[in-house]
């Protein structure tokens, strides 16, 4: 089987082929910096004028290595590619012979047959637990999984976004070798896999880089996770954009997700980003860029980037379903039927227009955009575990709605993404958590708590005790999707529900879904709306929705019926808390 070289980033430790290792380290804040091999003399490192430190030296794969920066501290490869004894101990040199690939004529798989679910590798037993879950997921429907971040992070559990070592996978999930397999082995199925990366911060526990590299950040940008990072320089731009050409050419993941891009300070960086990932992927490969993007930032997608987390959909939704209105679901709080349908039938709904909730003009208009551009979710690993209580939906909507806003994610041309558990309706909350210790635990544990001091329900300080601590493990423990669930008569019904209804998205819409733009989105009663697109094939997919809890409202019948969720309804009646779809 072939073998795909390492991918030779400018940072870090690479092996070369005449057998030594390149060692490199942007360190402008020092004059001398030496690498320090275990059990052997330090070795100096070439100094250039941006403070760029090399050494090429002969080194086997497997040696452990540090940088010293000052006499007093020594510390981890920022670039490392594997920490296995965590974020404070040594790096290692990795293996370019650690995994021979078995699906490498693997080319992907095109946008408009993504089916996305989300996941955290650690809550599912690491890497070689998600292996186990391949074939589940390619039965149930899924065509891609969405692995949270995977960076090296202090501790043994995390959400990952308090990542400080980005190249090194965690060494709580498995070896690099073992993430290889994983990626391996989804391809032989057929599944994408898509990594979730972090660039807009580093977590408060083993990150060294103010030690060495002051410069790499941007002290007048700062945001609510972190110090701010200066994308605009060239070493810091680089950094990341190999970062993400590691992920896609070492470990052949079929793409990323960006979080929190509004975060990034130079917006020149994505242009630069595209242009390495086109020049460096092979042609023929699906490679997809996805967004997460509070500034709704439509440019970013007609300028090739794949699709945004639909943010607008989700919370739109959730206002509908649950009645809550704090919090970032109040500038969904006036009028959200109205909002569902712009999001239906032009993506965002904040195109320019104030939000309320920050006081500042967000979006761009987006209504020329395919629907595939847009990634729809009821929920994901923020909207749940950013809740005090971690509940998910199916704890707060009432069951008939929960239902036809679940087709409706299903069967809309948006691509949809579900939250691990979810097919079968999982019921376990989904909790933040982490494992820090001493000061840095009580300051993570009473943040958490404040952060809630301006929610009704926990403005009594007593309240505000029950919130779980991050820390605990028990907090880690209670959100791990209860697998048992799936064989309840609930936990069947919903599995049969999903099974059905990708069924329906594989055989009817996905060939036909790269182009398809939405005709219109009208409001058609309280809570319920109509909306059509017209598909690559010219076909017209007709979504009626009704998240009322009485009205019955008034519609057309489709020319074909692909799905109804109301067990009753009479001809041209859609039921309070039902969905019906059809192709013309």
């Amino acid at each position: 089987m072939q073998q795909h070289p390492l991918y030779q980033t400018r940072f870090g430790a690479t092996p070369q082929s005449d057998g030594t290792t390149r060692f490199s380290l942007w360190a402008p804040s020092c004059q001398a910096v030496s690498l320090e091999l275990e059990n052997e003399t330090p070795r100096a490192m070439l100094r250039d004028d941006q403070g760029v430190f090399t050494l090429v030296t002969q080194c086997p794969s497997g040696a452990r290595y540090r940088y010293r920066v000052r006499n007093d501290l020594a510390v981890p490869d920022p670039a490392s590619k594997s920490q296995p004894d965590g974020v404070h101990g040594p790096s290692v040199v990795p293996d370019p012979e650690d995994h021979v690939w078995q699906t490498p004529q693997w080319k992907g798989r095109p946008w408009c047959e993504a089916v996305i679910y989300e996941l955290h590798a650690g809550l599912l037993g690491g890497f070689e637990g998600v292996r186990d879950r391949l074939d589940e997921l390619k039965t149930l429907g899924i065509t891609a999984i969405e692995i949270m971040p995977i960076n090296s992070f202090g501790g043994t559990r995390n959400w990952g976004y308090d990542g400080v070592l980005p190249y090194a996978p965690a060494n709580a999930y498995g070896e690099p070798a073992d993430l290889k397999r994983l990626i391996d082995t989804a391809h032989q199925k057929g599944l994408m896999v898509i990594l979730d990366v972090v660039y807009n911060h580093f977590g408060p526990d083993g990150n060294f880089l103010h030690e060495y590299a002051e410069a790499f950040f941007d002290h007048e940008n700062n945001s609510t996770w972190g110090t701010g990072i200066a994308f605009a320089k060239p070493q810091v731009a680089d950094f990341f954009i190999d970062n993400v050409l590691y992920w896609l050419m070492e470990f052949r993941f079929d793409g990323v997700r960006i979080d929190a891009a509004s975060a990034i300070t130079d917006h020149a960086w994505f242009g630069k980003l595209r242009q390495r990932v086109n020049e460096h992927v092979e042609k023929e490969r699906h490679v997809h860029l996805i967004l997460e993007n509070e500034n709704n930032d439509a440019g970013l997608l007609r300028d090739g980037f794949t699709a945004q987390w639909n943010d607008d959909g989700h919370n739109v939704l959730h206002v509908m379903l649950t009645g809550e209105t704090e919090g970032y679901y109040e500038m969904f709080a006036e009028h959200p039927t109205r909002i569902l349908a712009r999001v239906l039938h032009e993506g965002f709904a904040y195109q320019g227009e104030i939000n309320p909730y920050s006081g500042k003009k967000r979006g761009m208009p987006s209504g020329d955009l395919p629907a595939s551009k847009f990634i729809l979710f009821l929920q994901n690993h923020d909207q749940t575990g950013n809740r005090a209580l971690g509940e998910r939906l199916i704890a707060l909507a009432s069951p008939e709605a929960l239902h036809a806003a679940y087709a409706l994610l299903l069967l809309s041309p948006m691509v949809p993404m579900l939250f691990m558990g979810e097919e079968w309706g999982c019921r376990s909350p989904f909790l933040f958590f982490c494992d820090f210790h001493d000061e840095l635990a009580d300051t993570v544990r009473e943040g958490r708590r404040k952060e809630f001091a301006k929610f009704s329900a926990f403005q009594d300080p007593e309240k505000r005790k029950s919130i779980p601590d991050p820390n605990a493990l028990s907090t880690f423990d209670r959100s791990r999707p209860d697998r048992e669930e799936r064989s309840t008569p609930e936990g069947r019904i919903w599995l049969d529900r999903t099974r059905s209804l990708l069924a329906l998205r594989q055989r009817w819409l996905a060939p036909y879904l790269a182009q398809a733009h939405s005709l219109n989105a009208t409001v058609i009663g309280d809570k319920s709306v109509l909306a059509r697109w017209k598909l690559d094939n010219g076909a017209i997919l007709t979504i009626a929705l009704n998240l009322s809890d009485h009205e019955t409202c008034r519609i057309s019948e489709p020319g074909k019926l692909l799905y109804s969720s109301a067990t009753r309804r009479a001809v041209e009646e859609l039921p309070p808390g039902s969905l019906v779809a059809g192709l013309e």
